[in-house]
């Protein structure tokens, strides 16, 4: 195929547990289309790091195959962490096909647990069979010198509450570990004596660097965490899900707003500057499932059975597949998604 048909995006992805299987289904299907569609660079939290690192893994040593093959090791890892958590779906979710786990005795227990004490307390020795499993799968080194894709690794400074991106030369596993550090849930993620929480809080994911560190106009948001619910929360495990999804797309909306108001300002020619001349129009597109996403409460973000990971996978298959259906034509030419209207 002619250089000049080949299509460049730069990827987006959220954190959000396991729900982050959602976007490794997504990643497998666009994958699929590295013969006409390249991947130049991705910006990634938390579960979107790990995706991102996970498929960096591969894409460095075996191309694309290798990639879909890095991705299907790691979340088949964490399928099987899962029988180590106490959080599990009842007998009666088994039964009536209920994948939340929000009326789970486990997942109960380790919200009660966490608001009564703090990692430090209950893991003094801070072990991390996940820190285990990327030490082990990850090549930390091979990663830092390849220069095939780029990547953006997004931690909140627990000191400042600033983010901080962590660049492909820097990555490491402490970086990732930073960007998915829950603080009830992991200690602080120390790098150069500074601790780290995860990234979500303040970039979920971080776009600025893919404006302003690729080459490539069109980003691809893989939305994970449900920006409308109708109706209003009225019971504890209500307003704690819509709280969760509130706070981890809040720093997100900040960011596009400031997309939104540049790209107004570029679109009106109202920038005359010599600075102005580096903005670029930005075409925006957002691949998300928010009607099945929203099915699943917070809690569900524990549960990494391996039969919930694949039906995640699955759907974001199937989600990037209509999405790659519709829009092709518009990538590389204007946004697929109207973001005055869907965050605004």
């Amino acid at each position: 195929m002619p250089a000049s048909s080949v299509k460049k995006i730069n990827l987006a992805l959220q954190g959000g547990g396991s729900h982050g299987a959602f976007t490794w289904g997504v990643l497998d299907r666009i994958l699929e289309e590295d013969d006409r569609l390249k991947i130049e660079g991705i910006s990634g939290t938390s579960a979107g790091a790990m995706n991102a690192a996970a498929l960096l893994q591969g894409y460095d040593v075996g191309g694309a195959v290798g990639a879909r093959k890095s991705l299907d090791f790691f979340w088949g890892e964490i399928g099987k962490l899962s029988g180590f958590g106490l959080p599990q779906r009842t007998p009666l979710d088994l039964w009536m096909g209920n994948w939340n786990i929000d009326t789970s005795p486990g997942a109960a227990m380790v919200d009660a647990w966490q608001r009564m004490f703090s990692p430090y307390q209950t893991n003094p020795f801070n072990m991390n069979p996940l820190r285990d499993m990327l030490t082990k799968m990850l090549d930390i080194t091979t990663i830092q010198n390849s220069d095939t894709i780029k990547i953006f690794v997004c931690a909140t400074n627990v000191e400042t509450g600033r983010p901080r991106v962590f660049e492909r030369h820097e990555l490491t596993i402490d970086a990732v570990m930073a960007s998915g550090c829950l603080p009830m849930t992991f200690q602080a993620v120390k790098i150069d004596n500074v601790p780290y929480w995860d990234g979500g809080y303040v970039g979920n994911p971080s776009l600025f660097p893919l404006i302003y560190g690729c080459e490539s106009p069109d980003i691809v948001l893989v939305q994970i965490n449900p920006l409308t619910r109708q109706g209003t929360p009225d019971t504890p495990t209500e307003i704690i899900n819509r709280l969760n999804e509130i706070s981890f797309n809040a720093s997100l909306m900040g960011e596009i707003r400031a997309i939104a108001f540049v790209q107004k300002l570029v679109e009106q020619d109202h920038l005359k500057s010599e600075e102005s001349a580096r903005l670029k129009k930005m075409n925006m597109h957002m691949i998300g499932c928010e009607k099945t996403m929203r099915e699943f409460g917070a809690a569900s973000k524990m549960n990494a059975s391996p039969d919930f990971l694949q039906k995640l996978k699955e759907l974001g298959r199937n989600t990037a597949e209509s999405w790659l259906k519709e829009n092709w034509d518009k990538i590389g030419e204007e946004s697929s998604i109207d973001i005055r209207k869907t965050f605004l």
